[in-house]
């Protein structure tokens, strides 16, 4: 399953942001894995945290294929050293497990945090050990599919945002401007940036000082189709 998104949204945007615009049209539709049921995403994203993408599937997949799908009844059945010996760190496994047992318990209600506004959601995730801010609001888009997250935090779509702007540096009060051009359509924006920071258009670079840092990890399955 991928982001869903259509010619609504994307026309919204050139509607608002010509610069956009341009990049939306050169990329096309972009491709985007999503997983639906939020316990596994919330599992998924703290296994990912720190970790190359390519390790992140690994753990991933040989938790796949020793329980079949990862559920709270699952993970509730594994001790943390098991949960270790799939690649994880200790502390990985303690957040995993803790997760698991609140949901079991009835502590941490999943049904009733998809139903919450964002900005509520948010602080639920990021109340769990191991969920900061920037992995609630990726959950939100890329499990939720909420439509308007927009994430400051993310050091790849301030990235995409530099190239497709022309900007030496993204502050707070400059983001806080895109995000109200963009809105409600914040969600499909970063995909695009997140696409044009991974190099979609080649011909594009980033405007920061050189003294910056390296380039930032780009969310993986950010693909045209």
């Amino acid at each position: 399953m991928y982001f869903l998104y259509s010619e609504k949204e994307t026309d919204y945007l050139k509607s608002r942001d010509a610069r956009l615009g341009e990049v939306i049209d050169k990329i096309g539709p972009i491709e985007r894995t999503v997983d639906s049921d939020l316990f596994s995403s919330v599992v998924h994203h703290i296994i990912g945290q720190q970790i190359s993408t390519k390790a992140q599937q690994t753990i991933w997949q040989r938790l796949n294929d020793a329980w079949g799908e990862v559920t709270p009844a699952a993970i509730g059945k594994a001790s943390v050293k098991e949960l270790q010996s799939f690649g994880m760190s200790f502390r990985k496994a303690e957040y995993i497990k803790d997760f698991s047992e609140k949901v079991l318990r009835g502590a941490f209600d999943l049904a009733a945090v998809e139903k919450m506004t964002d900005e509520e959601a948010i602080r639920a995730l990021a109340g769990l050990k191991g969920i900061g801010v920037w992995t609630a609001e990726m959950i939100l888009l890329f499990c939720l599919q909420r439509p308007n997250i927009f994430s400051f935090d993310d050091l790849a779509i301030q990235r995409g945002m530099r190239m497709v702007y022309h900007h030496r540096k993204i502050s707070r009060k400059l983001f806080e401007k895109y995000r109200r051009r963009l809105s409600p359509c914040c969600s499909v924006a970063s995909l695009y940036f997140w696409a044009v920071a991974g190099g979609a258009i080649p011909e594009m670079h980033d405007y920061a000082p050189k003294k910056n840092p390296p380039r930032p990890k780009v969310p993986s399955g950010n693909r045209p189709r």
